[in-house]
């Protein structure tokens, strides 16, 4: 993101292996009434990624998704522009067309900057995955193993790259209270978690909610959709 990133830390003891670094795993949530803010915050990411990096960034989606609420993009930035030729929609439509993408990760000839996985928790349905693992938490089990798995993924590409966070994962989650769902579990995996909320005038609030990244003060910038473009409004701490 462009209000920048944590700085590393070392893992808590009980993990049984170092993680990513915490910028190269990165979630962002909100409610379905964000959905035109938040896609269009994930293209600027990958529109930042492919450009600073000149490599391609890979974006996973729903087609219906993505067709019905498409992003607005920052001013200058028009569907003919030459860096959306480096940014790949890939269509699924569950978690086990994830789960392949992943699965398979090491075998690519060359790594992406950034793999986004818009709305990453409705993937992953609860009939499906009470079928496949056939307990009370059958869903929250699913997306741990998917986490466990995207994360060893991005963990393999910056080893190969080289440099700590030359690849990075960006997951959107959508949630119908204060916060997502699987919070907890997002926690476990993903040392970067932001928030997006809407202000009911066109404007969104991206805001930071690792309270241990600035003390007592969260990080937050203000985008603005009103006019058609994405636009940053203001940035600071909360």
């Amino acid at each position: 993101w462009c209000i920048g990133s944590s700085p590393a830390r070392p893992p808590p003891r009980r993990r049984p292996r170092a993680p990513a670094s915490p910028s190269s795993l990165v979630l962002l949530a909100g409610t379905r009434l964000t959905l035109p803010g938040k896609t269009s915050l994930l293209f600027q990411f990958a529109i930042n990624r492919a450009t600073e990096s000149g490599r391609g960034v890979v974006f996973i989606c729903r087609k219906g998704r993505l067709e019905n609420s498409p992003p607005f993009l920052s001013h200058g930035i028009d569907p003919s522009h030459s860096v959306l030729q480096r940014i790949h929609i890939k269509y699924v439509e569950d978690d086990e067309g994830i789960r392949k993408y992943f699965a398979a990760f090491h075998l690519l000839d060359s790594f992406p900057a950034a793999v986004i996985v818009d709305d990453f928790a409705d993937f992953f349905s609860e009939r499906s995955c009470q079928q496949r693992y056939g307990n009370a938490r059958a869903r929250d089990l699913a997306v741990i193993r998917m986490l466990a798995l995207c994360q060893n993924a991005i963990t393999h590409a910056n080893a190969k790259l080289g440099t700590p966070g030359s690849c990075n994962l960006l997951l959107s989650d959508v949630h119908q209270g204060d916060t997502p769902r699987s919070l907890f579990i997002y926690k476990r995996w993903i040392s970067s978690i932001y928030t997006i909320q809407g202000d009911g005038l066109g404007s969104y609030i991206l805001k930071s909610i690792n309270s241990s990244e600035c003390g007592s003060k969260g990080r937050r910038a203000k985008y603005s959709i009103a006019l058609q473009y994405l636009v940053l409004e203001h940035i600071g701490y909360a």
